[in-house]
């Protein structure tokens, strides 16, 4: 068998070919060689024995058998000076390329030469610009495997050649195609955007809080202003300024009033002060009420206060102080001396800073007299003590002195009291009192446990209501205690009722005092009882003490039918503008 391919046997062929490299998958390609003497190769002992056959024979029988140049096995080779070839199919359609010599088939398809004369085709087809593409023609090798379906990547698919090469689909990326970076990417968005979310809530709550805190300083600012205009403490509104209506804003204070009246069931007389509990300023005080104060009688008469507790009675009384203080009293305690003593021996004795000592009531009169009560700071009295504190009045003394000392005891009571609403209505309702409707033990225990607490914390104190000679408020004198204390107006009721004229019979006849009385109301006059003297008196007066009263006491003469002569300028005794002493020249009328 012939070793060799033999050029010579591609008889009737156009010219032997060349190898210029292999394919993808380990095919020889070659081209047309230059008409030459083909060299002998060498025996291959691993090609198939095979009829002798030129370079020009076709392996897949599809015709037609070319020459084989001579056989280049690192490439070397002219390209630019071979004669364009015919394209072909990438897969030997058309005219079959002859069989390589024998000795240029390489069954691995791996050297680097494939590699270089691979490159070589290819880039001198896309290097070659007009020039036709160089026919790749397969061979397939028994021992390699058939082509696939799809060309190489590489290879071009037909087509203009100055077009390069031919690309698929496959090769390239496309952006709907999902990737793990797309998946990154939508992360951060959602971050970023639940990150914006955020940072914009934060904002509306920080304005919403914004809101609330203005809403909230504006309702406190406006709460405290409204505190300030009804407590009285409102600059330009207070009672220290002068003509700002400082009286309204005393007066719109809230307080809880109760009068109360000391009974001494042995000496007799009365002692009368106001309970007063501020609820808007939170002080108590006590006002102490002197028995002088002029008030209006049932009847339109004017009496004095003391009068009016014994004779009109508690109701009668109140409304007559409500009408002069102009205050709201909600009700009378009337407190008997024996009620004071065991009040002051259930809260366990109280401490008085005495100023004056005091015998024992109960003791013989005389220079020896034994002292229950000694002056003295923080003197410690028992009921019996407190008692005669309260209602001592020594000879010739004023009664607002006494008045104080009752006072005194007030507040040591207070201070002993119990703050506690339930138990300081116990110790009223053991006292065993009777209270004048509609105060109940209940309304008053809870009322003296408001004061005690006050009391105890130092919000308590005890004043005197300012009182005329003639027992009228003067408006510059009271006007610190009515008007601050007990949010009122003063007024007496001389400035509105009739001329009050007092009368002492000095006659000697008990009748003509009662005849006068008639004279002078029928008169229109107000009637006063001045009492029944023993000593009596040849004439009869008309006094007056104020020179505006000198013609009401020329009326008061002419109504009793005395002579304008017994009208003079003197001493007016109690609360009356007109006095008359009777003597035993009166002569009432028939």
């Amino acid at each position: 068998m012939n070793d060799r391919y033999d050029a010579a046997q591609g008889g009737g062929q156009d010219g032997p070919y060349e190898l210029v490299g292999y394919d993808d998958y380990g095919r020889p390609v070659y081209r047309q060689a230059p008409a030459q003497s083909a060299p002998q190769q060498p025996y291959d002992p691993y090609t198939q024995a095979a009829p002798r056959q030129g370079y020009g024979y076709d392996p897949y029988g599809t015709g037609g058998q070319q020459p084989a140049g001579p056989y280049d096995p690192y490439g070397g080779h002219d390209t630019a000076a071979q004669p364009p070839v015919p394209p072909q199919g990438p897969y030997g359609t058309g005219t079959q390329p002859p069989v390589p010599p024998q000795g240029a088939y390489d069954p691995y398809a791996g050297g680097p030469g494939a590699t270089a004369y691979q490159e070589q085709s290819y880039g001198g087809a896309a290097a070659g610009g007009g020039r036709h593409r160089v026919a790749e023609q397969t061979a397939r090798v028994p021992q390699q495997p058939g082509p696939p379906d799809e060309p190489p990547s590489g290879a071009p698919a037909g087509g203009d050649p100055a077009d390069g090469p031919d690309y698929r689909t496959e090769q390239f990326a496309f952006v709907e195609e999902p990737d793990g970076d797309s998946e990154d990417v939508i992360d951060w968005m959602k971050f970023t955007e639940n990150r914006t979310e955020r940072r914009e809530e934060a904002r509306r709550r920080a304005r919403a809080r914004a809101v609330a805190l203005v809403v909230v300083l504006a309702l406190v600012a406006v709460g405290g202003i409204g505190y300030l205009w009804y407590a009285g403490k409102l600059p330009g509104l207070s009672d220290a300024d002068p003509g700002t209506g400082g009286t309204a804003a005393a007066t719109a204070q809230k307080r809880d009033v109760i009068a109360l009246h000391l009974h001494d069931t042995d000496g007799g007389g009365t002692s009368t002060a106001l309970l007063v509990n501020n609820t808007t300023t939170k002080q108590a005080t006590t006002v102490l009420l002197p028995n002088s104060l002029a008030l209006s009688g049932d009847d339109g008469s004017v009496t004095t206060l003391a009068r009016s507790v014994d004779d009109d009675g508690p109701d009668a009384t109140q409304e007559a102080l409500d009408s002069v203080l102009g205050t709201d009293i909600e009700g009378t305690w009337r407190l008997d001396t024996p009620y004071l003593q065991n009040l002051v021996d259930l809260v366990g004795n109280i401490e008085v800073t005495t100023d004056t000592d005091v015998p024992d009531p109960e003791a013989k009169d005389g220079k020896d007299a034994a002292v229950l009560v000694h002056k003295g700071e923080k003197q410690t009295l028992s009921g019996k003590m407190a008692v005669a504190y309260a209602t001592y009045r020594a000879s010739g003394e004023a009664q607002n002195a006494q008045l104080e000392r009752f006072g005194q005891v007030v507040h040591g009571v207070l201070r002993k009291l119990s703050s506690d609403a339930q138990a300081a209505t116990t110790t009223v309702q053991t006292l065993g009192m009777i209270l004048d409707p509609p105060l109940t033990d209940k309304d008053l225990g809870s009322f003296l446990a408001s004061l005690a607490d006050l009391a105890k914390g130092g919000a308590h104190r005890t004043t005197l209501l300012p009182v005329q000679n003639d027992g009228t408020l003067s408006a510059e004198d009271s006007s610190g205690v009515v008007k601050d204390v007990l949010g009122g107006t003063a007024k007496s009721p001389g400035e509105d009722a009739a001329v009050s004229v007092s009368v002492r019979n000095a006659s000697g006849t008990k009748e003509n005092a009662a005849k006068v009385r008639v004279a002078l109301v029928n008169g229109g006059f107000t009637f006063l009882e001045g009492g029944t003297t023993s000593v009596t008196e040849a004439t009869s007066e008309v006094l007056y003490a104020d020179d505006a009263d000198k013609e009401n006491a020329t009326e008061v003469a002419k109504t009793l039918g005395l002579p304008t002569g017994a009208v003079a300028k003197g001493e007016v005794t109690g609360n009356a503008r007109v006095s008359v002493i009777l003597g035993q020249d009166y002569e009432p009328a028939s």
